[in-house]
């Protein structure tokens, strides 16, 4: 009887000794301070890849990004306001450029923004989240999550100046959901179901205002 209370007492302490460590290994991952931060558009891209011919891929970014991050205790109030200048695209090839401002893909005369806005964001696992929301190109509004994970705060901000932050996400869209089919279906990507277009984003921004 002895033997076996001791062994009892054994597994108790061990369960208590790598409890501890079993927990920190997975840790809810860290978000900034509470607040509204606004975009830096001098440090912030989004980059897209989409299939060209099926087997091949244009790669590309937009240069100017605007908007909100407001971060909330309350991960339902947590939301994103961002606007990008579609005319701001650019895939190292001016005639190529001129084509996705035109009539068969941005109409950036007429729409000369996209945005994506969403609100709430849950834990997916490690250091990702998951917010669900909606991308709008040329007035068409769909569904699109964005993965995304916070990188983490300038550690060398200059004192009196608000804090920076920076995060990466990734998002995928099928672009013949927005109307740019043109006359090659091939274009649309191999899959009639599948996203056809991933894009990524880098963010940088700073806090302008506390949030309880």
């Amino acid at each position: 009887m002895r033997k076996v209370f001791l062994k009892l007492v054994a597994v108790f302490l061990f369960t208590a000794l790598i409890s501890p460590s079993i927990h920190a290994a997975n840790p809810m991952p860290a978000l900034p301070a509470p607040g509204t931060y606004s975009i830096d558009s001098t440090h912030s891209f989004v980059y897209f890849s989409a299939w060209h011919h099926i087997v091949g891929v244009v790669r590309g970014r937009f240069e100017k990004v605007t908007g909100t991050i407001t971060v909330s205790k309350d991960l339902a109030q947590c939301s994103v306001d961002v606007s990008i200048d579609t005319s701001s695209i650019s895939t190292q090839n001016t005639r190529r450029d001129q084509d996705l401002r035109g009539p068969d893909f941005f109409v950036t005369q007429k729409y000369p923004a996209m945005t994506y806005k969403g609100r709430g964001i849950r834990h997916v696992s490690g250091d990702m989240w998951k917010m669900d929301g909606s991308l709008t190109i040329r007035g068409v509004t769909k569904a699109v999550p964005l993965t995304f994970s916070f990188k983490g705060a300038f550690a060398d901000t200059p004192p009196g100046e608000p804090v920076r932050v920076a995060f990466h996400g990734v998002a995928a869209t099928k672009r013949g959901d927005y109307g740019m089919t043109r006359d090659n279906l091939m274009e649309l990507g191999p899959s009639p179901t599948k996203p056809d277009v991933e894009i990524q984003i880098d963010v940088e921004a700073d806090a302008s205002s506390p949030k309880k």
